[in-house]
Order: C-alpha cells, then sequence, then structure tokens
C-alpha cells in the first residue's frame, strides 16, 4: 500500500490548517467563495460570475414572477443521506455550504471524502439570478456534452479526465434547467493508490442520480 500523496492530505486537512498552510481562500464579495486553485486540489476550481444587478424599476407592469424566487435556504439538505452515503462514501452527510455574496439568488454544498484510497467530491450549486437561464443555454448548448433526456426542462451531462502528477481524476458535469432555475452538479473521483481515474459510468450515472434529487429540491 502507498501512502497518501501530499496532494490529498493537504486537501482533506481543516481549512484553519490549510490557511496556516498558506492556501487561499477565495473571500472575494464578487464571486462564490471556493478553495482556490491549488496543485492539492484534484477538483478543479470554478468560479462563476457574480449575478448582474437587476434594472433600476424592478419587475415591469405584466412580467409574470419568477417561477423559483429564491434558491434552496438549506442546500446542504436538498440531497438525502443515503444518496450521500452512495456517492460520497465517508463523507459526513451535512455537507459544506458554499457561500456567495449573492444569497438571494445561488446556494450550493459540497462533500467530498476520502474512502481507503479511493477520493470522491460531489457538489450542487442552484442559480435563480437574472443571468441563469442565459448561463445555461450557453452550459447546455455547447461543449463536448450530451442530453439527459427527463431532466428539467433540458439537461447535459459532460465527462472530462485531468491529470495531476500520476494521478487521473474523471470529473461529470450535469447542468439542468427547469423554469428559471439552473442546478449544475459536478462529481469527480479517483483511486489514489492505482492512479486511476473514477470509472466513466460511475462518474456520469451518480451526476445525474444527485442532479434529479437536487432538482426535485426545488419544489420541495
Amino acid at each position: 500500500m502507498r501512502s497518501l500523496p501530499l496532494t490529498l492530505v493537504a486537501r482533506l486537512l481543516p481549512v484553519a490548517v490549510l490557511a496556516a498552510a498558506g492556501v487561499a481562500m477565495t473571500t472575494s464579495d464578487d464571486a462564490d467563495a471556493r478553495p482556490g486553485p491549488s496543485a492539492a486540489s484534484p477538483h478543479p476550481s470554478r468560479t462563476a460570475p457574480a449575478s448582474p444587478a437587476p434594472p433600476s424599476g424592478g419587475q415591469g407592469r405584466g412580467t409574470a414572477a419568477p417561477r423559483y424566487p429564491r434558491p434552496p435556504a438549506e442546500p446542504c439538505a436538498t440531497l438525502p443521506a443515503g444518496t450521500v452515503k452512495d456517492l460520497v462514501p465517508a463523507a459526513p452527510t451535512a455537507g459544506t455550504e458554499l457561500r456567495t455574496s449573492d444569497t438571494a439568488h445561488r446556494s450550493g454544498c459540497s462533500w467530498h471524502a476520502l474512502s481507503g484510497f479511493d477520493y470522491r467530491w460531489l457538489d450542487i450549486s442552484y442559480d435563480v439570478s437574472a443571468s441563469a437561464a442565459a448561463r445555461a443555454r450557453s452550459a447546455l448548448g455547447g461543449g463536448p456534452s450530451t442530453p439527459v433526456p427527463g431532466l428539467g426542462d433540458r439537461a447535459t451531462v459532460s465527462l472530462n479526465v485531468t491529470t495531476d502528477g500520476e494521478q487521473r481524476i474523471r470529473e461529470a458535469v450535469v447542468v439542468a434547467r427547469r423554469a428559471n432555475a439552473v442546478v449544475t452538479v459536478t462529481y469527480n473521483g479517483g483511486d489514489f493508490e492505482t492512479h486511476e481515474a473514477a470509472g466513466a459510468d460511475e462518474m456520469r450515472q451518480g451526476a445525474v442520480a444527485a442532479a434529479k434529487k437536487a432538482l426535485a429540491a426545488l419544489d420541495g
């Protein structure tokens, strides 16, 4: 059995220890706060743009109210504990809420853990901002993605493999839209003993399963 790579050890340390070691945390008021890019993270850093300010004057006359005026207030409660245990073994089911400066329109949660030498990361994010639909159209219409029938109004899933040193990580990303809400699910993993990426079917199916639960939570 090989010892854990230093990159994984650093990834699993408490935030306070990471900060003391010099790993920066994003605290900008203009973006969601996630761990900054680092060789210590097999999970790529993705910082979504801040939602633009709504036009002055509020909604015009005759404009229908959005179906989802706010994202889930408790995003870490949107996935059942059983789903978290299946997709991220050994992770605390409570999850870690993703911080954002725009809580009126965006929320999210992440789970990550090491089980033996198998590493898994899962996160979900909700966006009901004025620009959410436009960003969803761009994400749904481009890149090497495939449609996911029966998921929301429209959904796609994409797969990607990255390499950090000898370690390969496979990531599946599902982008799903329902009315004015966009849900993005990211699921990735790899084996830190064999250095192989997690299986494509496992990542794809896991991300789609999480997206179904996340979408269902929009309606309570």
